[in-house]
């Protein structure tokens, strides 16, 4: 996971983490890094296929900020709580 220079975070997943990342600060990386560099290296995971590298990346994307944040931070237990579904839920009845 990146985070671009607008404080947002771009997920992606790759062979070469270290190639990718510099194809992201030179500019040929993915068109959303391109507009917001530089980017920094933020997380990364490393999985024995990349069909499971691909099905980490797609589960990240669809996570909110906090959620994110949490990841980064290594807060593993807040995960679960940090949904879109738990935030509502908390939002509602709290």
């Amino acid at each position: 996971m990146l985070e671009c220079s607008d404080g947002s975070y771009y997920v992606g997943s790759t062979w070469d983490l270290e190639r990718r990342l510099s194809e992201h600060q030179t500019g040929v990386g993915a068109a959303y890094t391109r507009r917001r560099r530089p980017v920094r290296l933020v997380w990364h995971a490393w999985h024995e296929s990349i069909e499971q590298a691909y099905l980490m990346e797609k589960r990240v994307q669809g996570w909110n900020r906090a959620k994110r944040q949490a990841l980064i931070e290594g807060r593993w237990d807040d995960l679960p709580g940090l949904s879109r579904r738990g935030s509502v839920q908390r939002r509602v009845g709290g």
